[in-house]
């Protein structure tokens, strides 16, 4: 099968997954908080704790959805475009609010528009940080490709083949973690800078007061949520490890850092191999030999163990020259997976392929 090749029936189940976890999923769960932030308020009439959490994290989780559409988007330039274009109408917004007095503005209101309107204003703060967030990896993402253009590019890393074993071995850094620990952790951090701007716009009251009480959570969210997100990935790629993965003639062979692992195709329950963006990663779930030590791949212990890895290569740091990706997984491996009893599943241009068993 081409790049060319026409999208199948399962490259479209695969595509809606994605879609559903990075896009779909956020935004209802988004506008469920926020929905449940206004009924709290209308109910009690005043901006208690656990309603102005939900403001944040229903703006966050809308944000978030809006910011994984445009990064899917084909063109490229549709996505950036629209990116832009409501990054800057929300900020305008939000700065025309403020300048002219939002309670002003909305006072002849009747009570529950104007409860909307509340809610509405305080989760554009952090999802106005998300988007700009977006926005800001976008340019870096440009200044990369430029520098490209004036030194060779890095290069994925590839494969090599094994001079003592069958098949092929490709190395590289990766972070041991699970995606569903990393959307915790974003989710964490958004709990996080709400708490921790909430407590700071108590202690700076007077601040609060010759600010605005909305420019004050701006800039207090905007000063808070960078950092952390920072210390976040700082602290994440402290995890990485050396890793190495090898397709052999029957068998897939892992190192992570000392330990080792070797799963025979056919006790292979499921493999999904992503080559770019942050979420760059290899999920392995099956059944083989469990083994630790310095010796390499030949290090082996127990057999019937249970393997369960992910390893996120893309938020790992990469060494000089190569780049926080994987290479495409190599022909032949289709064959033998498929020969082993397993379907593959594609997305287009093949940035994730997944090969389960009993599909």
């Amino acid at each position: 099968m081409t790049d060319t090749a026409p999208e199948t029936a399962a490259d479209r189940r695969i595509r809606a997954t994605v879609t559903r976890r990075f896009v779909r999923d956020p935004f209802v769960i988004g506008v469920v908080l926020l929905v449940v932030a206004i009924t709290w308020t209308l109910a009690g009439g005043d901006l208690d704790f656990f309603p102005f959490l939900l403001m944040l994290l229903g703006g966050f989780g809308i944000a978030f959805s809006f910011v994984n559409a445009t990064m899917e988007m084909r063109p490229e330039r549709i996505g950036v475009i629209l990116h832009v274009v409501v990054a800057a109408v929300l900020t305008a917004t939000m700065l025309v609010v403020i300048e002219f007095d939002g309670a002003e503005l909305l006072a002849d209101l009747p009570e529950p528009a104007r409860a909307i309107a509340l809610v509405l204003q305080i989760a554009a703060g952090p999802a106005t940080g998300w988007i700009w967030l977006g926005l800001l990896s976008r340019v870096t993402d440009l200044f990369r490709r430029r520098d490209t253009a004036k030194r060779p590019a890095p290069t994925p890393p590839a494969w090599q083949r094994e001079d003592d074993a069958d098949g092929s071995r490709v190395e590289f850094p990766a972070v041991p973690l699970r995606m569903r620990a990393l959307t915790i952790a974003i989710v964490l951090i958004v709990v996080v800078v709400g708490l921790a701007g909430a407590a700071l716009l108590i202690a700076l009251d007077g601040a609060g007061v010759l600010l605005g009480p909305r420019i004050a959570i701006l800039v207090v969210g905007a000063g808070l949520a960078l950092p952390v997100y920072l210390v976040q990935l700082a602290v994440i790629r402290r995890r990485t490890l050396p890793c190495s993965v090898a397709f052999g003639d029957d068998e897939l062979r892992i190192r992570v850092g000392t330990a080792t692992h070797r799963i025979p195709f056919d006790e292979l329950e499921t493999l999904v191999w992503r080559t770019r963006s942050d979420y760059a990663r290899v999920e392995v779930r099956g059944t083989g030999t469990k083994g630790a030590g310095t010796e390499g791949i030949g290090a082996v212990g127990a057999e019937g163990a249970a393997v369960d890895l992910s390893l996120i290569a893309g938020l790992a740091k990469a060494p000089a020259g190569r780049t926080s990706e994987l290479p495409a997984v190599p022909r032949r491996v289709f064959r033998r997976l498929e020969l082993a009893g397993m379907t593959v599943q594609r997305t287009r241009r093949d940035v994730v392929v997944t090969f389960r068993r009993g599909v």
